[in-house]
């Protein structure tokens, strides 16, 4: 008979940039992620999807998928059935022009139960299948299958019920934001408020170690990433500290960190990383040549695109399918015209490649065309085989040994494919140049401060820490020939997790 395995905490730091968690460490603000690291193993190059925005990122990272299959395609995308757009939250703003009802809506029920589909189970549903006592805090994803009411512990909570009225399906303990909560613990959030969500999730995370009410963990610290976004990537050191306080207190109520170690295996992950911003893109004014569908959805049938900004990402769906044709081309080249875009992205008209453009006009991406499809040509770091035909220095992808890969754009062929595979997302896909951010709905951005969402390494590469769980055989192997990138992606993690409790991915 085999030896039960360790409990897990999955611990998720919104945007841990690698950089930042090493100077943390090294200046003693971090000693539990110190203590991981130097009994685990470190990874500084996990890579994340593309966009590179937590939604479509918490997903992959809840389901071990990517966009072409989970759907989730981004933080801001339109709904073609719907005729609307969909709004995760990318600002305050963004969410009162497109509708507060439908955004909270879609951010704590579609996304879930409607958005992501039903035959993509998420990590919670998997393990709750296997028995497994699951538990989550407060994560964009928590489908599971134990039903869950609203909650009524606090007058805030009992406030929210006015409009959070709907049951929901998680893990066996959920807790979200105040508004779901499997039992009472005296932790609060108030409603999830940024700076009071990763304390929160402290709280409830000693609660179930004390109480040994769970043996996979969700531990959620978004906190991180809200610092970045008001204070840039360089601030981050502060957040950090604050996120290891709350994994202190888990080992503080698993009897300290020897004890809890022996009872528990950890993995930290980043959903992505962060990178400065300096100027915005004037994107609504680069299409004003076009008839936009407005944030409120009206009159869909006089609009001729949709446009999707996410940070530093963005999108524009066509809204006249037979005129796909000659729209298209119009968009690539409005497009290339907006500076500060760096990469246009799309698929070809018969379905078979993906396309994706450099800019040119001076910047670091020549004005060249690359072509690519899975098939039998060289392998990737993450030894995905692929037709490439065109300028390779649009991704700065180079070929050695039967190998090929980018420093600059990691993963951006597999990323690429699988962002213009997925059902969901835009006709065009872009990506920023260094610097630089797409304002979204709300005319809000984060100049002179941190922000995500590019194929850029500087966005995709964030930190990864594993403690007393086996890693993924085929990652186990080191970097691929030909480039620093190990081939680590937040694809592995729902796999790693699953593994350590003996269910196949």
């Amino acid at each position: 008979m085999s030896a039960r395995p360790r409990k897990l905490v999955l611990a998720v730091i919104d945007g841990l940039k690698p950089s930042a968690l090493e100077k943390a460490v090294a200046d003693g603000r971090a000693p539990v992620l110190a203590t991981l690291i130097d009994r685990g193993t470190y990874v500084d190059d996990c890579c994340a999807a593309f966009p590179s925005v937590t939604p479509c990122c918490a997903a992959t990272i809840a389901t071990g998928r990517r966009q072409d299959d989970h759907r989730i395609a981004s933080m801001n995308w339109y709904h073609r059935d719907e005729r609307r757009y969909v709004e995760y939250g990318s600002s305050f703003g963004a969410a009162r022009r497109i509708g507060i009802a439908k955004q909270l809506g879609d951010l704590i029920y579609r996304m879930n139960h409607e958005h992501l589909p039903a035959d993509v189970p998420t990590v919670f549903e998997r393990l709750d299948d296997a028995g497994v006592r699951t538990a989550g805090t407060t994560y964009l994803f928590y489908r599971g299958r134990h039903e869950h009411q609203p909650s009524k512990e606090s007058p805030m909570s009992r406030l929210a019920t006015t409009v959070i009225r709907k049951p929901v399906k998680g893990p066996r303990e959920l807790f979200y934001a105040d508004l779901f909560a499997s039992r009472e613990t005296g932790c609060w959030s108030r409603l999830g408020m940024p700076g009071l969500r990763d304390q929160h999730t402290g709280c409830v995370g000693a609660y179930l170690v004390e109480h040994d009410l769970c043996d996979f963990m969700l531990f959620s610290l978004p906190d991180n990433d809200t610092h970045s976004h008001e204070h840039g990537p360089d601030a981050q050191v502060a957040s950090i500290a604050e996120a290891d306080r709350q994994l202190e207190r888990l080992v503080h109520a698993g009897g300290g960190i020897d004890a809890f170690l022996a009872e528990h295996a950890v993995i930290v992950v980043a959903d992505h990383s962060h990178a400065l911003v300096e100027k915005r893109i004037d994107f609504f004014e680069g299409f004003a040549d076009y008839a936009v569908l407005p944030a409120n959805g009206a009159r869909p049938d006089r609009a001729e695109i949709a446009l999707c900004p996410a940070q530093r990402s963005a999108m524009v769906y066509g809204l006249v399918p037979e005129a796909r044709a000659t729209l298209l081309p119009r968009l690539v080249a409005t497009a290339r015209g907006i500076d500060g875009v760096d990469v246009v992205m799309w698929r070809a008209s018969d379905g078979t490649a993906a396309v994706a453009r450099g800019v040119g006009n001076g910047g670091p991406v020549p004005a060249g065309e690359l072509r690519f499809a899975p098939g039998d040509g060289p392998r990737d770091t993450r030894g995905e085989s692929w037709i490439v035909e065109g300028d390779l220095d649009v991704l700065e992808l180079r070929v050695q040994d039967g190998r090929i890969a980018s420093d600059a754009y990691p993963d951006a062929l597999a990323r690429i494919w699988a962002a213009l595979s997925c059902a969901t997302s835009g006709d065009l896909l872009l990506s920023a140049a260094a610097g630089r951010e797409f304002p979204d709905w709300g005319d809000s951005d984060h100049v002179d401060a941190g922000s995500h969402g590019s194929l850029h390494a500087d966005d995709s590469l964030g930190a990864l820490i594993y403690c007393g769980v086996e890693p993924p055989p085929e990652r186990a192997e080191g970097p691929a020939a030909g480039s620093r990138w190990s081939g680590w992606s937040i694809a592995d993690i729902t796999p790693m997790a699953l593994r350590h409790f003996g269910v196949e991915p």
